[in-house]
């Protein structure tokens, strides 16, 4: 039965006011604009912290808003290279409409596709803007210093060393590279021949007729490779026994074993006594009794009188 309303008098007002509903609204999204400031802003902090993981979801929230952003899509292949994802940063590169050559060549470098590389290195010679062609020698020098090309990589390195500015990174770079280049070409050129020449001549025709020596890896790799149609054999590991663990202090064969009672209740352990005797059993003396009344009456000696009765000593 619902309840009853309260009549109101006439000039009274109810004290009771209308409830208000409340609604959970829903926070509306903040414009892309602003939401594209705030991500860049986080971008750059990480970038300028090294936090290069981070940085890259933070890229991927900002294609998500908006997939064409140039400066996302780069700073992205950026983080990737910095980070040796060489195969995904070739596979984004495939998708943005520019060119980046340099960095694809980079990549191929890094994913030891010299060839490949090479390739593309040519195409910026013959096609790149002045910046990519700088960064292509730097990149050609170290090609030629892998492949075995040292001469190739000292004449690259002279070429800019010359047109480096000698307070940069670069020039420091150079000074760092051009030593092992040429300590490899003068090896080629000059001290293996010398060592050489210090050989007998039995020995160094020897060397000089033998054919060059068969490495025994590629044979040792394929004899591990397993049909594919063979199935697996079940690998049968045996459980490792676990080693005793001996306490701290102990020294096995010179310290006394342990108690073999030890976890019986004193109770139960055969070295249990029953309950000792107390200590002046039988009834406790009181307070100004001396020890040995009963054994006879003790004799005082006062100014060298014996045997004499005391005072009151007689009877009535």
């Amino acid at each position: 039965m619902p309840p009853k309303s309260v009549p109101v008098k006439a000039g009274q007002t109810s004290s009771k006011k209308p409830s208000r509903q409340r609604h959970s609204q829903k926070q509306q999204p903040a414009p892309i604009t602003d939401r594209l400031k705030r991500l860049f802003t986080s971008l750059c902090a990480q970038v300028d912290g090294g936090h290069f993981a981070n940085a890259i979801r933070t890229c991927n929230k900002i294609l998500r808003l908006d997939p064409s952003d140039r400066d996302a899509l780069r700073t992205k292949l950026f983080l990737l290279l910095q980070t040796e994802q060489y195969v995904i940063a070739l596979a984004l590169i495939a998708e943005i409409n520019e060119q980046c050559s340099f960095e694809r060549a980079y990549a191929l470098y890094r994913l030891q596709r010299e060839e490949d590389a090479a390739q593309v290195l040519k195409e910026i010679k013959n096609n790149g803007k002045e910046a990519e062609q700088r960064g292509a020698m730097h990149l050609e020098a170290q090609l030629s210093y892998r492949q075995g090309s040292y001469q190739s990589s000292l004449d690259i390195y002279n070429e800019l060393l010359e047109t480096a500015d000698p307070a940069s990174d670069e020039y420091a770079d150079i000074l760092t590279n051009l030593p092992a280049s040429q300590s490899h070409q003068d090896f080629i050129t000059t001290t293996f021949m010398q060592s050489m020449s210090q050989l007998p001549s039995s020995i160094a025709s020897t060397l000089e007729s033998a054919p060059p020596p068969v490495l025994s890896q590629p044979a040792s790799i394929l004899a591990f490779v397993e049909d594919p149609t063979k199935k697996p054999e079940a690998v049968v590991t045996k459980k490792k026994l676990r080693t005793k663990r001996v306490p701290k202090g102990i020294i096995p064969g010179v310290s006394p074993p342990p108690d073999p009672e030890r976890w019986l209740k004193k109770s139960e352990r055969t070295s249990y006594t029953q309950g000792k005797k107390r200590r002046g059993a039988g009834g406790g003396a009181t307070q100004g009794a001396t020890v040995g009344a009963e054994s006879g009456p003790v004799s005082a000696s006062h100014g060298g009188k014996t045997g004499g009765k005391g005072k009151g000593g007689k009877k009535k």
